[in-house]
């Protein structure tokens, strides 16, 4: 009853099912992360570091130990689904809240395309008998119906598919540990540092990229509606998944840089095929080991990582729509399923779309994955300027630690990131920020200027949302 009340206060009822425990949110945060999820971009990270790999993901796991801070203060403070979108509309004012949800929709509405594509053109060179198309007509299908059973439908596929990525992970990290062992590779720090190639530059440069890595670990902050425990439990697991993540990432790529066959010619020439990860696996364990990573990695993207993903997406639109700020119709909710049940659609929809559309550029995997890390560091850069906003400006906290200094030192290094991000993904991502204005701009002439309830305590709305 008590997060009930909490979400009557902001003028919304209890609509979603408050299903997910504590060890639910764990999965659901895992998953959406892929501990095996540096497989996929290993080569791109070491070719951008400098072969400082792990670098790489070491300064990824403090800067956003600093944002997940800032997100379990603003969670306990608007302990409802929206992320951003809300933390900045209610901690600041609604149309910066707008722009900020505007802003976070280019990171959410692309990945599960982006997931969809990679895993989709991963079976392919797997399996070249089927085409790129039908594989992501597949991934999107199985992944729309379990979204669209249940959350709690949702949280069960994913803890079993959790499972196998982590005896995955686990084969690779023994093997590997072996091999090295027995001299197979060279035993060397460089993954962590090295003096010749070092420049605070191009480690932020790598970090950018590496970020995508952890994209996931925000989004168990949608799921606050549907958490048993409310907002401390949300919180926690999103503290815990980033730590658990973290290790993991930084085990595996430290060892799979030791491993690499030819270094200089990753570093000079790039990965374009994206087999860096799986050509050191091989030199591990041989050609099976190579192979068992490989289709991991793409069932992992393309169906637990792609559906998690698919579920903070129509969060985000249902929230935003509730509050009559995207189409009404993405606020209804199924009464059986007590699930979002048209944003959960649209999202399979558009992600099916832009998957097939990037499937015909050479270029889309690395589009969208610039476009997305820009998108989500933007926003997170919007959370820090939150917290201090909604804590120490406007309620006079006297806590400087947790409502200044946390959220600035977070701010400081995801800026010097953005800003040594790609330019391409720079420009792109300004366009779309710009875009949003113009956007917020429509709204104001039409007499729909952002608001949101419960600014002030209000009753439960009765008409904003509606079921079917």
């Amino acid at each position: 009853m008590h997060e009930q009340n909490d979400l009557a206060r902001y003028g919304y009822r209890q609509e979603l099912s408050r299903l997910l425990r504590f060890r639910d949110l764990i999965a659901y945060g895992l998953v959406y992360m892929v501990p095996i999820a540096p497989m996929a971009i290993f080569g791109s990270v070491y070719a951008g570091s400098g072969g400082m790999v792990a670098l790489a993901y070491t300064i990824g796991v403090v800067a956003l130990v600093f944002t997940a801070f800032s997100y379990a203060q603003m969670v306990r403070a608007f302990p409802m689904s929206g992320s951003v979108y809300n933390y900045s509309g209610r901690g600041i004012s609604p149309p910066v809240g707008f722009l900020a949800g505007w802003v976070i929709l280019l990171d959410y509405i692309l990945v599960p395309g982006l997931l969809y594509l990679v895993a989709s053109v991963a079976m392919h060179a797997t399996a070249p008998a089927v085409p790129v198309w039908l594989w992501l007509l597949g991934f999107v299908a199985v992944n729309t119906l379990v979204n669209s059973v249940g959350i709690r439908m949702t949280a069960v596929v994913t803890r079993v598919m959790l499972v196998g990525e982590l005896i995955v992970l686990a084969a690779f990290i023994a093997v590997a540990g072996w091999a090295i062992a027995s001299g197979k590779g060279h035993f060397s720090w460089a993954a962590f540092y090295n003096s010749d190639t070092f420049t605070w530059s191009v480690v932020a440069g790598a970090v950018s990229i590496a970020v995508l890595s952890f994209l996931g670990f925000d989004g168990i902050s949608m799921l606050a509606e549907e958490a048993k425990g409310g907002s401390r439990q949300i919180g926690r697991a999103m503290a815990a998944v980033l730590v658990l993540a973290g290790v993991l990432f930084i085990a595996q790529t430290w060892l799979a840089a030791m491993l690499v066959p030819n270094p200089s010619a990753l570093l000079t020439e790039g990965d374009p095929n994206g087999t860096a990860f799986y050509d050191a696996a091989q030199v591990a364990g041989g050609s099976w080991l190579a192979t068992l990573c490989a289709v991991a990695t793409a069932v992992a993207w393309g169906l637990p990582n792609s559906m998690v993903a698919q579920v903070a997406t129509s969060r985000l639109l249902y929230a935003m729509a509730r509050d009559r700020q995207l189409p009404a119709f993405l606020s209804r909710v199924s009464i059986r399923r007590n699930v979002p049940i048209n944003a959960t659609l649209l999202t399979g929809t558009v992600s099916l779309a832009l998957g097939l559309y990037m499937a015909t550029r050479s270029d889309g995997i690395t589009l969208l994955s610039s476009l997305i890390n820009f998108g989500a560091m933007v926003a997170f850069l919007v959370l820090h300027v939150s917290v201090v906003v909604h804590h120490l400006v406007r309620r006079r906290s006297g806590n400087l630690w947790a409502h200044l200094v946390m959220p600035a030192v977070g701010f400081a290094i995801l800026a010097y990131v953005v800003v040594n991000a790609n330019i391409a993904a720079q420009r792109l991502g300004l366009a779309w920020l710009t875009l949003g204005v113009i956007v917020l701009a429509g709204l104001y002439l039409t007499g729909r200027r952002p608001t949101l309830s419960g600014l002030a305590p209000v009753q439960p709305q009765q008409c904003d949302v509606e079921r079917v």
